[in-house]
């Protein structure tokens, strides 16, 4: 880090400040050349002010940068899978859950800037773990190019790409009523709002299940994409209890 970065930090942070952001980069193990995008990426919306900008703009950059190296290690690690196989461990792998609980194991919520009403109990919801992780993804793009990114993402996500194939991991419920869909009835299954409550910081959903013009299960969640994997859970169940033709089970 150059002293000019340094005189930067310490003027516009504050040591209270730099001294979190530097216990940050220990748990993620990288030293920034410019710690302004860690701070960003630790900056919560609640928070967020014109000279010091919310992480939503890194959390965008970081889905994208995730979701790119993920794509190519599986495509390279799993040779004689299909496309559907490599989407399906994907979609787990980059799940909000998943996220959520890497961003837990390296402590980034301790770390994460946000605003008082943000949460009303000590542990940050999946959501928002998993958005700071992503986020975090991005500022390392940033400030050290893509290979650095990669090595993060990979250091931190293998294991669990190791879960998944050996089936050790929840199972990705949208995936295979998608399969049992478009199998059995020739259509693929949408999901529709049917409720969101609470503030924009701290929302939570409920989601029905659509295959064609018949609604069938609803679920819940913090984020819409728990609420989508309830409602294909619950829906997988119905069918399963009235007969209709399912999936293998295990």
């Amino acid at each position: 880090m150059t002293e000019t970065m340094e005189y930067w930090a310490a003027e516009e942070l504050g040591e209270s400040d730099l001294r979190n952001l530097h216990e940050c980069e220990k748990k993620v193990t990288y030293r920034f050349r410019d710690l302004r995008f860690l701070h960003q990426a630790l900056t919560h919306s609640s928070i967020k002010t014109l000279e010091n900008p919310s992480n939503e703009r890194l959390e965008f950059l970081g889905d994208s940068v995730l979701g790119l190296v993920m794509t190519e290690f599986l495509y390279n690690f799993f040779q004689h899978h299909d496309e559907g196989e490599l989407t399906q461990i994907k979609s787990v792998v980059v799940s909000t859950n998943v996220l959520a609980a890497e961003s837990h194991r390296l402590g980034l919520g301790a770390h994460y800037n946000v605003g008082k009403g943000v949460t009303r109990s000590k542990k940050l919801p999946n959501s928002l773990l998993a958005n700071v992780f992503e986020a975090v993804v991005a500022a390392i793009y940033k400030d050290g190019g893509l290979e650095v990114a990669r090595r993060f993402i990979l250091r931190n996500i293998y294991h669990q790409v190791l879960n998944v194939a050996s089936d050790r991991h929840p199972r990705n419920y949208k995936s295979l009523l998608q399969q049992w869909a478009q199998r059995v009835v020739s259509l693929t299954p949408t999901y529709r709002v049917v409720s969101e409550q609470g503030p924009d910081h701290l929302k939570s959903f409920e989601v029905v299940a659509v295959i064609g013009d018949k609604r069938y299960a609803i679920g819940a969640g913090a984020a819409k994409k728990e609420a989508e994997q309830e409602a294909a859970r619950k829906t997988l169940k119905m069918l399963d209890e009235t007969d209709s033709p399912l999936v293998e089970k295990k």
